[in-house]
């Protein structure tokens, strides 16, 4: 969401499709990272250039205290620059 913050023009995004694998029970604090920023920016990027709805599967992972793998989810996002009418005066 960040990428998307004061974008011009605006763009518009959706989640179209999730998968998940969970591998442990999650206990104590777990954490959850994402390392596909830069993908994200680039497909968003490439939405505003192209003018056309662009989609991208981002990989977050959960991590245990330990550092040991317990979940790992797969989620598809659509962004599409929106459409702006201006009204003259």
């Amino acid at each position: 969401m960040a990428h998307l913050y004061k974008s011009d023009p605006p763009v518009s995004m959706l989640v179209i499709k999730t998968e998940a694998e969970y591998y442990k029970k999650a206990t104590g604090i777990s954490t959850f990272t994402c390392d596909d920023g830069l993908k994200l920016k680039e497909t968003i990027q490439k939405a505003i250039t192209t003018g056309e709805a662009q989609s991208l599967t981002a990989v977050s992972t959960g991590t245990s205290e330990t550092g040991e793998l317990i979940a790992k989810f797969l989620i598809t996002w659509s962004f599409k620059t929106k459409t702006v009418f201006k009204t003259g005066k």
